[in-house]
Parts: C-alpha cells; sequence; structure tokens
C-alpha cells in the first residue's frame, strides 16, 4: 500500500445490513465518489471480510469493510507536450505505441507525466467514459511495458470498443523473453488477485479472490539462458502475463518485482549486466486486432520490438 493511501477498517452495525456496499460506503467516505468506489471494488481495493466482491454486495451485520483507497487526483488532467508514437488515428480512434516507462494514467504517486496527460495535449477530444483521469482510456498496458493500445475519441466508441473487450474478441499478443527454456507451446489457466500480503502486487489466488484469467504462449526462439515466446491473454488482469509466467517458474526477463535477483543466476557478467542495465521487464504489446467501432472494419495493427529490446535481443545471439 502506497504511505499516503486512505486505509479504514469498517464494522458493518444491524441496522445497515441490507445495503448495498457502494451506496454504504458513499455515506461513509468524505470526498469519494460512488463511481471511484465502484473502481475501487473492481479493482480489489475494497475486501469484505477479506474478500473481493461486486459493487452490488449486500452487506451483512458484522461483514468488516477493508478500504484502501488513494487520495483525490487532481480535477483535471493537465496537458503535457509529452511526445506520442500515434500509429493510427480517425474520427473515432487513436493506436498508440506506448514506450516503457511511461504510466497510462494519473494515480497515486504519478499525477502527472502519464499518457494521459499527453493525450490531452495532443488530442481535443477525447472520450469521457472513463472518467476525468483517464480520458479516452480503453484499457492498460503496465508502465514498463511497451507497445499497442488504443483510445477513444468519443463515448460511443470507447463503449462499442470496452464491450469488444468484455466480450473477449479483441486479440492482444505480447513478445516476452522469459528466464530459462519452456516446453514449445503452453496454456495456462490461474486466478488472478491482489496480493493478500503485499497489496501493490497480483499473485494467483483461489475462489473467490481471484478473477479467471486465461494466458497462452509458443516459442519463437531460444537461447542460452533464455527464451523469447509469443503470448496472447484471452482476459486483461492486472499483471497476469509477468505473473503467469512466473507461476511456471519462467518469469519475464528484467522483471524487478516478480523475478528480483533471478538475473544473478546468468553465469555470463555480459549477460548480467545487460539484464541489469535494460531499467525494464522485457515485454511488448506486439499485435492488437479488433473490429472498428462505427464501420465494424476489422483493424489489425503490429509494433516492432523497440530499440532498447532488439539489441538485448542482438547480444543474446553474438
Amino acid at each position: 500500500m502506497n504511505p499516503s493511501d486512505e486505509c479504514r477498517l469498517l464494522v458493518v452495525g444491524d441496522q445497515e445490513a441490507g445495503s448495498r456496499i457502494d451506496s454504504y460506503l458513499a455515506s461513509k467516505l468524505e470526498g469519494i465518489s460512488r463511481s471511484r468506489i465502484q473502481r475501487s471494488i473492481e479493482d480489489q481495493e475494497i475486501l469484505v471480510n477479506e474478500l473481493p466482491v461486486k459493487p452490488g454486495y449486500k452487506l451483512r451485520g458484522g461483514d468488516k469493510i477493508e478500504v484502501e483507497i488513494a487520495p483525490p487526483p487532481p480535477v483535471d488532467i493537465v496537458p503535457e507536450p509529452i511526445p506520442l508514437h500515434i500509429v493510427y488515428e480517425d474520427d473515432d480512434l487513436i493506436v498508440v505505441d506506448k514506450p516503457a516507462g511511461l504510466v497510462v494514467h494519473p494515480g497515486a504517486g504519478n499525477w502527472s507525466g502519464t499518457l494521459s496527460n499527453a493525450l490531452v495535449y495532443h488530442f481535443d477530444q477525447l472520450s469521457g467514459v472513463a472518467g476525468r483521469i483517464r480520458p479516452g482510456i480503453v484499457h492498460r498496458i503496465d508502465k514498463d511495458t511497451s507497445g499497442l493500445l488504443v483510445v477513444a475519441k468519443n463515448d460511443q466508441a470507447h463503449e462499442r470498443l470496452s464491450d469488444e473487450f468484455q466480450a473477449r474478441r479483441v486479440s492482444k499478443a505480447y513478445v516476452a523473453l522469459v528466464y530459462g527454456s519452456t516446453e514449445p507451446r503452453g496454456d495456462i489457466d490461474a486466478r488472478i488477485g491482489r496480493n493478500p500480503s503485499n497489496r501493490t502486487r497480483m499473485a494467483v489466488v483461489k475462489a473467490p479472490r481471484g478473477r479467471t484469467a486465461h494466458t497462452s504462449y509458443e516459442v519463437t526462439e531460444r537461447f542460452k539462458d533464455f527464451t523469447l515466446l509469443r503470448v496472447q491473454i484471452a482476459t486483461g488482469r492486472t499483471h497476469q502475463i509477468r505473473v503467469h509466467l512466473a507461476l511456471i517458474g519462467r518469469p519475464v526477463a528484467g522483471d524487478e518485482t516478480y523475478a528480483a535477483g533471478r538475473e544473478k543466476n546468468i553465469k555470463d557478467p555480459d549477460i548480467r549486466r545487460a539484464v541489469i542495465g535494460l531499467g525494464r521487464h522485457f515485454l511488448h504489446s506486439s499485435d492488437l486486432a479488433f473490429r472498428h467501432p462505427t464501420s465494424g472494419e476489422e483493424m489489425k495493427f503490429h509494433s516492432d520490438l523497440p530499440p532498447e529490446l532488439a539489441s538485448f535481443l542482438s547480444g543474446l545471439k553474438k
């Protein structure tokens, strides 16, 4: 938990039993909107009896509600002239090739310098479906993951794209370099939720705490200490690929959260230094395909590896 987050424990009285949890918390947490509370419930920042629930959960007397919400963000996003690599743009959407190191939208500890700040600087119109601090943001990729994501310019496009994601009709493929060797292909089905002992991390957890998550992968190239994979995800859970690959003992190279210290097992000192020098994990959103929200046309986009990842791979081939 970030030290600046608000952390409270509330115990539901018998007279409050039967209330929806989102309504109950909106009346208890001053200055925090019901919609923000609902997002926090979905993000598992709010637990009931140490378990995640839905925003419509009906409270029972004696329920213990753990609330962990970051302080309110700025009211408006400040436009910032951050360069963007625009792969495609029309009246409804934008496809951006995000560099590693760029946070997608403001949050605790990152109120500026985000993709959202860049978007409001470069574009006059963005959808408002996701709220003021997430203008146009339909889906996210991690800060240190590079590659493709789609942004909506208007509310109708946003809602239709969101429906496509929820129906799992959007194709998302990634390039991942992992430590060690693995079988030619595989599938991982394991629920993901917040790590109960470290709320800033995700973990494989059992139902009902975790949410369903499916990842498939196939080997594209092998190296002495690494394997290059093409990874596809049917769901989009936070840190999904990184958590799932760590689960099978093949964490993403350079991942300081789920593979900390793994580079110490590499005998070649030059390669070991190169991993540390990457300053990011080796995960890139390379391919994105979806139906256009207005025309229904199938849209397909590809992004080559950024220079730092391509250079690292070249070093492994020497």
